[in-house]
């Protein structure tokens, strides 16, 4: 039995799990349990292979802006190439994932885990013990329930689409679908977007989604506002979507209706751990309501964003809490983006919430496309909102549309966390022309 005895075990190798198994494995016996692929979701099947797909398709859309300033060719999207594109780089990824543990010491197996008990998993008839557990399942795709519900496919089909369908149809608005529909359109599909109520992308202000929503309805995907799917049905190779709105027929119906927490078969109940459809209860030092079994990622119920940079965070600060208690984990500002051709960011304070307190904030709303930063790139749309906190004259919040808005969210972010002061801001002397030296005209 000792030699399947560990000091922690973590379920789940995805970038969660992998930060708290690389902290760890310096000065426990670790292992590290696996049941689909090895480096977990956004390497294999989320946030890399997407953005993969979305840089040639940005390629393309910013031919198609330059084509009025001397560019003069017309590119087409080889769908068959692009998805080979992707595959140079996510293939790889399990095996390196999973060499990279064993170089480091940590123990894998492939197989579902199930709780014994708070110290004991079982994973395909195998028991294994440990003095900690490190939960990190992630979350998978959810699917409508309602007839028809076999037909739909998720954002893993489409990531592995050997042929682009002429159409196809998502529900939901939120980060996947309104990617996933941008990257489709782009390459030549038709694209339907079914929506139950008004607006997309609920993370984010209303004035910049409304914005988004624009460009891209301009561009050709089709909108289903306030429409409620009641059915899919299976019509000679296709699919017959029969919404509130009426009948559309696609090729594909993609559920992009969230990513609930992955922790079927666990057994969580059974050991007294407590979780809702939201993810796992923790408390401020990532234990759940057993102390010796932490959950970190995207599995978790919290309400910090569930992206890959946090789930890192997490996966560290459980793994050195374990090895030495600390003091309640802190975040910092955390960016977030919808890489939709404008990108979409945010950070920090809400434009909502500095609406409403316009005591506390004042925000400078700047239509930039004419800047030199956004002329060059011929991007016509761009707009930057900057929030400020009255009483420290400090950038505490900011939201960025633009073609490159992953680059400028960066800058803000770092701003916001070091709490650097405007006067520091343009005491700096960055390259010039770029984005950097636009910096010091976001405040007032």
């Amino acid at each position: 039995m000792q030699e399947n005895h560990f000091d922690t075990v973590i379920i789940g190798a995805g970038p969660a799990g992998n930060a708290a198994a690389y902290s760890l494995s310096p000065h426990q016996k670790v292992m590290i349990i696996e049941s689909d692929l090895w480096g977990g979701t956004c390497p294999n099947r989320g946030c890399d292979p997407k953005k993969i797909l979305y840089g040639v398709i940005n390629e393309k859309l910013q031919e198609q802006r330059f084509s009025s300033t001397g560019l003069k060719s017309q590119s087409n999207i080889d769908w068959p190439a692009l998805m080979k594109f992707k595959r140079s780089y996510t293939d790889s990824v399990p095996t390196g994932t999973k060499s990279g543990l064993k170089s480091a010491g940590v123990a894998t197996i492939h197989g579902s885990a199930s709780f014994v008990n708070s110290h004991t998993v079982m994973v395909d008839q195998k028991q294994i013990s440990a003095d900690n557990f490190i939960i990190a399942t992630g979350a998978f795709p959810a699917i409508p329930d309602l007839p028809g519900k076999n037909l739909f496919a998720t954002s893993d089909d489409f990531l592995s689409m050997k042929q682009l369908p002429k159409t196809i149809g998502f529900v939901g608005s939120g980060f996947v679908a309104i990617e996933l529909a941008n990257i489709a359109r782009v390459s030549g599909a038709t694209v339907h977007i079914f929506q139950h109520n008004d607006r997309i992308l609920r993370r984010f202000s209303t004035d910049y989604t409304n914005e988004l929503a624009k460009i891209l309805s301009e561009r050709g995907i089709k909108f289903h506002w306030n429409s409620q799917i009641k059915s899919l049905t299976e019509n000679n190779g296709s699919v017959s979507v029969k919404a509130t709105d009426g009948e559309t027929k696609v090729d594909m119906m993609i559920s992009a209706i969230g990513r609930p927490a992955n922790i079927k078969g666990l057994n969580l109940a059974k050991i007294g751990i407590k979780a809702s459809s939201k993810g796992i209860k923790v408390n401020n030092h990532l234990q759940t309501s057993l102390s010796n079994i932490y959950a970190v990622g995207d599995v978790i119920d919290k309400t910090q964003p569930k992206l890959t940079p946090v789930a890192s965070l997490e996966g560290k600060y459980a793994a050195e809490n374990i090895l030495k208690q600390k003091e309640p984990i802190s975040y910092p500002a955390v960016p977030e983006i919808v890489f939709s051709s404008p990108e979409l960011a945010e950070v920090g304070v809400s434009l909502e919430t500095a609406q409403a307190q316009t005591n506390k904030y004042k925000i400078l709303n700047q239509q930039v496309g004419g800047w030199y930063s956004y002329h060059r790139l011929m991007d016509q749309n761009a707009q930057v909102a900057t929030i400020i906190d009255k009483d420290s004259g400090l950038l505490v919040g900011a939201v960025v549309l633009s073609v490159n808005a992953e680059e400028l969210i960066n800058y803000f972010t770092e701003i916001i966390n070091d709490k650097v002061s405007p006067t520091d801001v343009s005491a700096r002397i960055p390259i010039y022309p770029s984005t950097a030296s636009d910096l010091s005209y976001f405040y007032f």
